[in-house]
């Protein structure tokens, strides 16, 4: 019987979904996902869930913040001034920056003001708890 394991590519459907119920992602009605155990796909504590299950597998898995994606952080939100935005912004729409090191970094427009424009860089699901469900399709031996 195949275990799933540190060195396993690992083949499963999968849903996430909101305290509420509400469905993030899903691939249940789609063809299943295929990753490598650490190739970063997953957050780890997913992967950490998966590790001992088998073929044909279901379970279900509430990860709370901390193992998902962070808690809110409020030190990740930053007001920038108004002029720095070229384009028509709405709340809730996400505009990419660049940081330090020139790698995107995706903001959420939070709130616009007469002056300034309040940009959340929290992972859009920061905060919040998941229910991370999952089918096991197959196991291998990724080495």
């Amino acid at each position: 019987m195949s275990l799933i394991t540190v060195s396993s590519r690992v083949t499963l459907h999968f849903e996430l979904s909101l305290e509420d119920g509400q469905i993030v992602d899903t691939n249940f009605d789609k063809a299943p996902a295929s990753f490598v155990f650490g190739d970063g796909s997953l957050l780890p504590a997913f992967e950490e869930a998966l590790l001992g299950m088998t073929i044909d597998q279901e379970a279900t898995f509430v990860m709370s913040p901390e193992k998902a994606f962070g808690v809110h952080n409020e030190s990740n939100i930053q007001r920038m001034p108004r002029s720095q935005f070229a384009m028509d912004l709405e709340e809730g729409m996400v505009v990419s920056f660049a940081d330090m090191s020139k790698n995107e970094l995706p903001g959420v427009i939070a709130e616009i003001g007469e002056k300034d424009v309040v940009v959340d860089f929290n992972h859009p699901l920061a905060g919040r708890s998941l229910t991370f469900k999952v089918r096991i399709m197959a196991i291998e031996d990724a080495a």
